[in-house]
């Protein structure tokens, strides 16, 4: 080639005709440079390269997340299991005393709720700035929308709702009377 030429160009290519487009570019290539071979790759391959950390690295906390969740919901299970279990005698009172399941099922979880919560709030601006700080690196970034953090909260205290609510409706369903004859 000459001694000024580019030693690399981009050329936009049609996907469907891809074949014919490599024909056509290799023919004019060896036209003007028969000694020297073409070499070429695609930009979405490089690309896909380029992320393939960050591939890794999203998947590897997607399953540390999910692994966290499933033990956090295991802690959480066993903390109201064990509350349920010293309210017993309270719970089968209340319901001899005419409470409904909901206002029980309300007793129970509204102190879980409360400290789900409170998780929220404390754990919204770490992730923020986490985020923005993992974010710095990359030239092309996206901004983080609050979208997100209110999707998380929101399914943090589904999760918490469902743990909870399996435990409290067992013992909600319980006859009052074998609480009470047990204490």
């Amino acid at each position: 080639m000459l001694r000024d030429s580019p030693s690399l160009l981009s050329i936009k290519v049609q996907p469907q005709h891809m074949d014919e487009t490599l024909a056509s570019i290799t023919k004019v290539w060896n036209q003007f440079s028969p000694n020297q071979k073409i070499n070429y790759s695609f930009m979405d391959e490089g690309f896909e390269a380029l992320y393939q950390d960050v591939k890794r690295t999203k998947n590897m906390f997607t399953c540390f997340a999910v692994v966290a969740i499933f033990i956090a919901s295991l802690g959480l299970f066993g903390l109201v299991t064990y509350i349920t279990q010293q309210r017993t005698k309270e719970i089968g009172i209340r319901k001899v005393l005419g409470a409904s399941h909901m206002s029980l099922l309300k007793l129970l979880s509204e102190d879980f709720i409360k400290l789900v919560f409170v998780a929220i709030v404390i754990a919204i601006p770490i992730a923020w700035w986490a985020m923005n700080q993992w974010l710095a690196d990359f030239n092309y970034r996206i901004n983080i929308n609050w979208v997100y953090f209110i999707v998380a909260g929101g399914s943090a205290i589904l999760i918490a709702l469902l743990t909870i609510s399996f435990q409290t409706i067992k013992v909600i369903r319980t006859n009052p009377v074998d609480s009470l004859r047990n204490e």
